[in-house]
């Protein structure tokens, strides 16, 4: 309200201003909703933060609009797909440099094993279509398995998902930078750097939305999608139709054998090829994030992705074949590096940089799918008490900020740890992956089970992830034995301490929630206050603590520890004087504690215990004033009494703390 007074007596106008950025605005009778105002900030340092973040991430989007952050099947081929897409720049190389042991003459296997893995391909790929429909709000490893095999099968495929979500984003990351690194050897010292700052800036990126992100993730997805559809094109035309190439070609040089060529030699190169699995789960698990028609549209962009790697990844294989290339054990160049340099000969050289280009992009690219997928799986653990509750909330731009922070911190570590090498981190990969498909197949064989006399076609729903399950289970047996005292074991390790850990953080949450209540009774005239006010001395901040602890309960003890005597004296004396001013009624009184250890808190807090040990039937409330000053470096020159006290009394139950802020200009 404001008053506007004219020139002549008495002239008085009242109006009503209403402010220009309201901070909160009326929905309903009782209910307010708060506007994008209440989150301006007030001091520099909230401006600083606050300005910057709004530069990395953009501007806060109401939760309304979460409807509108769903993305098209054009978008979602790009961030889903990413992943699996990207495995074919590495996944003959892995062949390859396994059955170099049985020297350069047995490399040929490396076609039939590529066409086994096609045919577990479409297995797999199969399977997931029917996950789909019958899950359609996501039907993730972990949602499939927890609801029809158990919680414990299913907290399994979830440490198992989450594993492979990590190891992905750091050997996407490593083998992109080591693409690179073919092209530009001198930047071979830069490796762990360079990925880390990817890793952070695909981080920023995420938090900025998934729509968003997926605007800018769509080029390099199709950049590379045209680039090795092109290589493969050209490279299959000059081998075949003018160079009459064989399919499998001499390589040169020849490499001796080490060992001779055995089931064990030729398993170890399957599961080690099997990477080119990795992914392929991700768009069933991320179904809610399509526009309507959800199902239909999540489909048809799982066949599409499915088809892409096939023939990206057929084709590289056969171009490795008739080029005879072999991969070293530094990755330096990379398989596919040294194709593009045999296809882009003479005139043609100047597309190889472009290529690796495109390489590097897909394969920063397809973190993006544990990007999308680590946060949901981690906020579905969280809303199910199997994990710290922060993981569920969503950022200022509706991405669950917790989880990619968390994703992102954990491939840096990996990266730093294995210095950036992709044939280490690659030994890891797929064991994770392998035992999600198994449980998640496995849970949609029981329940087309269940649904059987309900749904037409279940005789054939349950053959397709029957087949799918007993496929993927003896491939998750191939690739963990092959790939155990190479690593794997580290995944085989950490899949049941992470299960421990999920159920040992539910167990508190029930906990938590039976004993979340202070022993209080229910009606207020039940409950009966004793307050206990420390003091130093009788100055301002004491006496309105005394009052406000007057004004609740007449029942009021003042206690002083002595630190020094002759301040005790001095409270004394200023306690008999201010005493005088109270009526008779009244039962505050004060409480000296000698203190010949100069110890301040731990008498303090003995006195506190004695007290709610003697009278258990009353609330015993502790009101302590503290001052708190106007500048942050003012804070060094206090000794915190009051922030001490509060922290050793947080640990002590059946106790009020009432805390009263001395605000200092």
């Amino acid at each position: 309200m404001e008053e506007l007074r004219g020139r002549a007596l008495g002239n008085l106008r009242v109006r009503v201003v209403i402010p220009k950025d309201r901070e909160f605005k009326r929905v309903a009778a009782g209910e307010l909703e708060a506007t994008e105002a209440v989150e301006k900030p007030e001091s520099n340092a909230e401006r600083v933060w606050y300005y910057t973040k709004r530069f990395l991430l953009g501007v806060p989007i109401p939760t309304a609009m979460a409807e509108n952050e769903r993305i098209s099947k054009f978008k979602a081929l790009a961030l889903l797909s990413s992943d699996a897409i990207s495995s074919v720049a590495f996944a003959t190389e892995a062949i390859l440099i396994n059955l170099a042991a049985a020297g350069s003459g047995n490399l040929g296997i490396t076609l039939p094993i590529s066409l086994v893995i096609l045919f577990l391909l479409l297995v797999v790929a199969t399977s997931y279509r029917q996950t789909i429909p019958a899950y359609p709000n996501g039907g993730g490893s972990y949602t499939v398995a927890r609801e029809n095999l158990g919680v414990l099968p299913g907290l399994v495929a979830a440490a198992a998902l989450m594993i492979d979500y990590v190891l992905n984003v750091a050997v996407c990351i490593a083998a992109g930078v080591h693409n690179i690194i073919s092209f530009f050897p001198s930047l071979n010292s830069y490796i762990v750097p360079m990925a880390i700052a990817l890793i952070v800036i695909m981080m920023i990126l995420n938090l900025r939305g998934l729509r968003e992100s997926g605007t800018i993730f769509a080029f390099p997805t199709y950049f590379f999608i045209v680039s090795a559809l092109l290589l493969i094109i050209v490279g299959l035309i000059k081998a075949y139709l003018f160079r009459h190439q064989p399919i499998i070609g001499a390589f040169t040089p020849a490499v001796q054998s080490i060992e001779p060529l055995t089931i064990i030699i030729v398993l170890r190169a399957f599961s080690t090829g099997c990477t080119a699995m990795t992914g392929v789960e991700a768009i069933s698990n991320a179904t809610p994030v399509f526009r309507e028609p959800q199902t239909r549209n999540a489909a048809i962009t799982l066949t599409w992705m499915a088809c892409i790697l096939g023939v990206l990844f057929l084709g590289i294989t056969l171009l490795a074949m008739t080029y005879g290339i072999q991969a070293n054990a530094a990755s330096n160049p990379t398989v596919v590096a040294q194709i593009a340099m045999h296809v882009y000969e003479g005139p043609w050289a100047f597309l190889v940089p472009l290529f690796l280009l495109a390489v590097l992009g897909i394969l920063t690219l397809s973190a993006e799918t544990s990007f999308a997928g680590f946060p949901r799986l981690t906020a579905l653990l969280a809303q199910d008490r199997f994990l710290p509750t922060q993981f569920s909330f969503r950022g200022d731009r509706l991405a669950f900020s917790v989880g990619i922070v968390v994703l992102a911190a954990c491939a840096c570590l990996l990266i730093l740890g294995f210095g950036g090498n992709t044939d280490a981190l690659i030994n890891l990969f797929a064991v994770g992956v392998f035992i999600a498909f198994t449980l998640s197949q496995a849970g949609m064989v029981v329940h087309w089970w269940h649904l059987r006399g309900q749904q037409r076609g279940w005789q054939r729903s349950i053959i397709i992830n029957g087949v799918g399950a007993c496929t993927t289970a003896i491939v998750t047996l191939v690739v963990a034995t092959m790939k155990f005292l190479d690593g794997a074991w580290i995944v085989v390790l950490l899949i049941p301490i992470l299960v421990v850990t999920f159920v040992g953080i539910r167990r508190h949450y029930l906990r938590f929630e039976r004993e979340s209540t202070i022993d209080l009774p229910i009606h207020p005239r039940d409950i009966h206050h004793r307050l206990i006010v420390p003091i130093d001395k009788l100055n301002r901040a004491s006496v309105q603590s005394l009052a406000y602890a007057r004004s609740v309960s007449p029942h009021v003890t003042a206690v002083h520890i002595v630190m020094d005597t002759d301040k005790a004296s001095t409270l004394r004396e200023d306690w008999q004087r201010w005493q005088k001013r109270l009526g008779d009624e009244e039962e505050t009184h004060l409480l000296i504690i000698d203190s010949p250890y100069r110890s301040l808190i731990r008498p303090l807090l003995a006195y506190i215990d004695t007290i709610h040990e003697r009278h258990p039937q009353d609330t015993v409330s502790i009101v302590l004033p503290e001052f708190v000053v106007a500048h942050w470096w003012q804070h060094f020159l206090h000794n915190q009494t009051a922030l001490r006290l509060k922290a050793a009394l947080l640990f002590r139950p059946g106790i009020v703390v009432i805390n009263l802020p001395q605000h200092l200009s």
